[in-house]
Formats: C-alpha cells, sequence, structure tokens
C-alpha cells in the first residue's frame, strides 16, 4: 500500500480518496480542541493560508483517545475549529489513531514514520511525561497524544513525523523544501 491508495472519511462523511493529493506536500495531524497543544491550529492555519497555493494541503483528524479532549461530534468539532481558529484546511471523521479500531490512515503513517522528532531537551521531558498519561501509548510507533505531525513529500513519501511539542512553525522549513 502506499499514501495515494488511502481513503478517509470527511467530517460530512463523504469518502476522501488521497490520490486527489498527488503532487501535494502534505500535513496530517491528529488534533482534539480541549488540548493543551489545541492553539497549535493557529500555527496550522497559518502555514496552510501561506504555502497551499504552492502545493501544501493539511489534514485534520480529530481524535478523542487522549484524555477525552476531543468529545464533540464532528459537527461541533469544525465549528468549534473556525470559529475560534477560521481554519479552512479539511477537517474529516473523528478516528482512533491507536489499537484494534485505529485509521488505517494512521497505521500507514505510523509504519512509515515510527519515531517522533522532538527538538528541545524540553521538548523531549514533556513527552516522557505524556508517555506517562497516555492509555493508548502500547508500543513504540504508537502515537503519544494528540498534535502527532507528519509531514508527506509530493510523491507520496512520509519524511517526518513531528511531536505534538514541535510546533508548526518549527515545521515550516521543512515544508518549504519540500515545495
Amino acid at each position: 500500500m502506499i499514501f495515494y491508495d488511502l481513503h478517509a472519511a470527511k467530517r460530512n462523511g463523504e469518502d476522501f480518496s488521497f490520490d486527489s493529493l498527488k503532487g501535494k506536500v502534505v500535513l496530517v495531524v491528529n488534533t482534539a480542541t480541549g488540548c493543551g497543544f489545541t492553539p497549535q491550529y493557529d500555527g496550522l492555519e497559518k502555514l496552510f493560508e501561506t504555502y497551499n497555493e504552492q502545493g501544501l494541503e493539511i489534514l485534520d483528524f480529530p481524535c478523542n483517545q487522549f484524555a477525552n479532549q476531543a468529545p464533540g461530534t464532528d459537527e461541533e468539532i469544525h465549528q468549534f475549529c473556525t470559529l475560534k481558529f477560521n481554519t479552512k484546511f479539511e477537517q474529516f471523521s473523528k478516528v482512533e489513531v491507536n489499537g484494534e479500531n485505529e485509521s488505517e490512515v494512521f497505521t500507514f503513517l505510523k509504519n512509515a514514520a515510527q519515531e517522533d522528532i522532538t527538538g528541545s531537551f524540553k521538548d523531549k521531558v514533556t513527552m516522557k511525561a505524556i508517555e506517562k498519561l497516555s492509555s493508548t501509548y502500547k508500543k513504540p510507533s504508537d502515537i503519544k497524544w494528540n498534535f502527532t505531525k507528519f509531514l508527506v513529500d509530493r510523491s507520496g513519501n512520509v519524511v517526518k513525523r513531528y511531536a505534538p511539542t514541535v510546533t508548526p512553525k518549527k515545521i515550516e522549513e521543512d515544508i518549504k523544501n519540500l515545495l
């Protein structure tokens, strides 16, 4: 299986084929509206506004597996994101990113990039603490928390996986290099 073989349900239930992303740089993020990292929506929207015309797409997958921080319906989550952060990038139906019911999208991404890039020493310490809070983090490739980001190049290769502590601003240079 390759990235472009994947499908996911958009928030309105429509099927979305990743084949439509060929030739684009894609950032896939598992999100939550009630998380300490939720303000990263601002940075994600800024990246989208700045680079979408050059070929960047952002795929937002809400997930309620980490401390029940995305409890709303798909529509409630969408309203929150658009009203509070003015997001315009593609948002999907809520998914699971770890465990027996995990989305095939995240199974693929985790197999392609098994380790988070964490950045600073402070980020590494924060992520070690988060690992202990995560009840679904069972194996090294599992996602530890909300706002883990996967960067995919124009050929569909997963090139990097960023820990939740790595802000959108910190990955902007990587995105620019792929565009």
